[in-house]
């Protein structure tokens, strides 16, 4: 048994709960650390995790349920579940991959933890199950997520997608003494996912404290190197670049060691990829072509910042590296070529790379992102994290000690703590849940929130005080850890439905009626007020009480009544004073 590894890992989880407002019962705090330790490749927000973290009665021996487009994490309001998506759009053979984690706080591994995670995803993961019956067996949470999986395959069956389903079975045990008859019951689960659809992969692995210990400490490398063919510099410090790159070393700046493309440097292009567009085809076609032209006579290029770049030999190093304009061109070399012959022709063809060091520059950097993506049509909801009320927030949330995540996982690789971690898009749903009184949008539309301009100008503005976006962001953080508490006794599908109702209801009664604007709760803001002070077990009851109620006068499911208005003024009317409702 590796004992110093979990001593440290015991460690790590205690100081994990130290650092929250309200600690989480241990099971709770280690099923969402072994997600977040499960998921670490695939770099999702603290929010992202949490949200995926279904363990409870009736979760098939599930404790966390994660399903990626194309590296794309989905959740309920993803362009591939709009109804007038066009499954065209998608690259042939996209990757949709499930991700499973059990996690159990045991010091060892056993054969009937797999045995309830294969007899629960022979229903969950095929496409013929009934998705009503699947809910008379399972937590609607589970059913909900593992749906996800099993809506985009039907919608992307005849882009004939890879199909990845990775099982992560997570204990505080010893890997190496994981016995043969867990092995041998793991490569059955394995075969029973390979046989989900022809040609679909399956895996299973396990987490033991060494491995959990290494995972939480080791972070992601931004320096990277950057081989050239030819380059020229300019500015008085070297500060900007112009490089030719053959694809091969372009390839081999894209990937990581195991081949995967390197998703993070992508995190501040203002586009995600756009499959099978016009450009992204003709740039596909070019590359296969065997008697095409150089590369770069057709393509404007990539454009990368940096905050330090330095050359030996023919070779850059990068430090804190973004492709900022090109992702889609860096997508489609890597599609067509990652798998590709040595010999493949299109490999000795170079591609432009534009090199900007910006230092620590934030408006710099800001401003070459607006700026090279000016050229293509790019909604304004693409550009949002470069507004000067984020960077405004961002700059308050620091001075008090709390850090806006505007730059997805900026801070949780600065180290920060991430109890006061938030994201853009917690911190719209709150705005809009106690802001704006509308928990049902903050529930029905977590990713969609800032696409339209008129929404987007109601929640950020910079008529709204810092003061008050900080107090809405720490009090959404209290609701969450409130119900995760022994105390609120709030199954995983209460949490994901009512937590932003719950919010509404609290800060409704501290301010003493409907809230129609965040300026309303300027006085409770400015009179250092917590959320807590609305007496939120009371105000739990309330809306608990008020859901079960209207879901058995409805007859509606139970999804149904928390993404929909109704319910906002049926619960209002019931919390608040008839004068005040």
């Amino acid at each position: 048994m590796a004992n110093n590894e979990l001593v440290l890992l015991d460690q790590v989880l205690k100081d994990r709960q130290a650092e929250r407002t309200t600690p989480l019962p241990d099971d709770k705090a280690f099923e969402l650390f072994a997600c977040e330790q499960a998921l670490r490749d695939h770099e999702l927000s603290e929010d992202e995790v949490a949200d995926g973290v279904v363990g409870g009665g009736n979760d098939g021996g599930l404790d966390g349920v994660y399903v990626f487009l194309n590296g794309v994490l989905l959740n309920e309001d993803s362009e591939v579940f709009d109804e007038e998506f066009q499954a065209n759009r998608m690259p042939t053979g996209s990757l949709l991959e499930v991700r499973l984690v059990q996690a159990k706080r045991e010091t060892s591994f056993s054969e009937t933890a797999i045995e309830k995670v294969a007899d629960s995803t022979r229903r969950l993961l095929r496409l013929a199950e009934d998705d009503g019956e699947l809910s008379q067996l399972y937590v609607q949470q589970i059913v909900t997520r593992t749906g996800f999986f099993r809506t985009a395959l039907r919608k992307l069956a005849a882009r004939h997608p890879q199909v990845l389903i990775h099982f992560v079975y997570a204990t505080k045990g010893d890997v190496a003494e994981v016995n043969t008859k867990v092995h041998i019951k793991a490569k059955g689960l394995e075969r029973q996912f390979e046989e989900v659809m022809p040609g679909a992969g399956g895996k299973t692995e396990f987490l033991g404290a060494t491995e959990l210990w290494k995972r939480c400490n080791a972070h992601p490398s931004y320096t990277m190197q950057l081989t050239y063919q030819e380059h020229a510099t300019s500015g008085t410090s070297g500060t900007s670049h112009a490089a030719l790159v053959t694809l091969r070393d372009y390839l081999k700046f894209l990937t990581d060691e195991q081949g995967d493309l390197r998703r993070h440097i992508f995190d501040w292009n203002v586009r995600d990829y756009q499959g099978n567009v016009e450009v992204n085809t003709e740039i596909e076609e070019s590359l296969k072509d065997p008697a095409g032209p150089e590369f770069w006579w057709l393509n404007n290029g990539v454009t990368v910042v940096c905050s330090k770049a330095s050359v030996i030999g023919k070779t850059y190093s990068l430090d804190d590296v973004q492709v900022v304009n090109g992702l889609q061109t860096s997508h489609t070399i890597y599609n067509v070529l990652h798998d590709a012959p040595d010999d493949h022709p299109a490999l000795s063809r170079s591609v432009l790379v534009r090199i900007l060091v910006t230092g620590d520059d934030a408006s710099t950097r800001d401003r070459v992102i607006r700026a090279t993506n000016r050229q293509t049509s790019v909604g304004v909801a693409s550009l949002r994290a470069t507004d000067d009320i984020q960077r405004n927030i961002e700059a308050y949330f620091s001075s008090q000690g709390w850090y806006y995540d505007r730059r997805k996982n900026y801070y949780r690789n600065s180290g920060k703590s991430p109890e006061r971690i938030v994201g853009i898009p917690l911190l719209a749903q709150a705005v809009m849940a106690m802001g704006l009184s509308r928990p049902d949008n903050s529930r029905a539309r977590p990713s969609s929130l800032l696409k339209r301009d008129d929404e987007y100008e109601k929640i950020f503005s910079a008529d709204i005080p810092v003061e008050i976006y900080l107090w809405l962001a720490q009090s959404q953080r209290a609701v969450d850890a409130f119900l995760l508490s022994e105390g609120a006794q709030a199954t995983a599908q209460e949490r994901t439905n009512l937590k932003f109702h719950l919010s509404m209801v609290a800060a409704a009664r501290l301010v003493g009626s409907r809230v129609y604007a965040p300026g309303q709760l300027r006085p409770i803001v400015n009179a250092g007020t917590p959320i807590a002070a609305a007496d939120l077990p009371d105000c739990w009851a309330v809306v608990r009480e008020s859901f079960t109620k209207r879901v058995s006068d409805s007859g509606d499911a139970s999804d149904k009544v928390a993404k929909g208005p109704e319910f906002v003024d049926f619960l209002l009317d019931r919390a608040l004073p008839a004068e005040n409702a």
